[in-house]
């Protein structure tokens, strides 16, 4: 009998994945709370000592602390939560546009890459977890700067309703993924190879994929080869 060339799944390999993941975002976001915390607070003091004395952009830089740091500890209490089960879910009504707008400013300012574009189109407004979906969110357009080619890097992102749920897709002009490693990319602790990248988790895709989960969704990667790779959030629509 010839050897069959599926290795079988080892679940207790997989079952100690899953631990080392849950131990990873309680232990992260348990030592983040407290720094994050402390600048919310000082932030709120300042605006509340200097209001009079400072000027309307030294206003909106403050507030913006204050909200960023917010919206972080949001995302670290979901993520230890996730670690003890399921993630907290606030949903809202919300301008998707107008969040991927945000969510690529601070991008590209973070990367620090130049020329790249952003096109976002029928992006309507929709009820869910903003913080959720913009991690989600988040890592899959920081994935299509990281991931990019000699072309100055071009992201398309558009919405449309099919049935009972929300389609967004997220679509990029860098290098692709290799077939070889298209049936990794959601493995926790793996990263896609990159010359020169920089070293991180390999966490992005497997929390993204698990905050979807949490707000009735999915994430897949729909195509991708040398032109580009396009992946797809489905949301049910509240």
């Amino acid at each position: 009998m010839s050897p069959n060339p599926t290795r079988p799944l080892d679940s207790n390999a997989t079952g100690e994945s899953e631990e080392r993941i849950k131990r990873f975002l309680a232990t992260a976001s348990h030592d983040l709370q407290s720094p994050l915390r402390h600048i919310a607070m000082y932030a709120e003091l300042l605006l509340d000592d200097l209001e009079e004395t400072l000027d309307s952009e030294q206003l909106q830089s403050l507030r913006m602390i204050m909200e960023k740091a917010q919206t972080a500890q949001r995302l670290t209490k979901s993520l230890m939560s996730l670690a003890g089960g399921a993630p907290q879910v606030t949903p809202e009504e919300f301008d998707l546009r107008a969040l991927t707008e945000t969510i690529w400013g601070e991008l590209t300012d973070e990367i620090a890459v130049h020329d790249a574009t952003l096109a976002s189109e029928g992006l309507p407004s929709i009820r869910t977890d903003p913080a959720l979906l913009g991690l989600a969110l988040r890592h899959l357009m920081s994935n299509a700067l990281t991931y990019s080619s000699e072309s100055p890097p071009q992201v398309t992102i558009t919405a449309e309703r099919e049935g009972a749920d929300w389609f967004i897709r997220i679509s990029d002009n860098g290098t692709g993924i290799d077939p070889a490693h298209q049936e990794r990319i959601f493995e926790a602790f793996w990263k896609l190879p990159k010359a020169g990248a920089v070293p991180g988790a390999g966490l992005g895709l497997t929390t993204a994929r698990e905050f979807l989960a949490a707000l009735g969704g999915d994430v897949r990667l729909e195509h991708s080869d040398e032109s580009g790779s396009r992946f797809t959030i489905r949301l049910p629509i509240a």
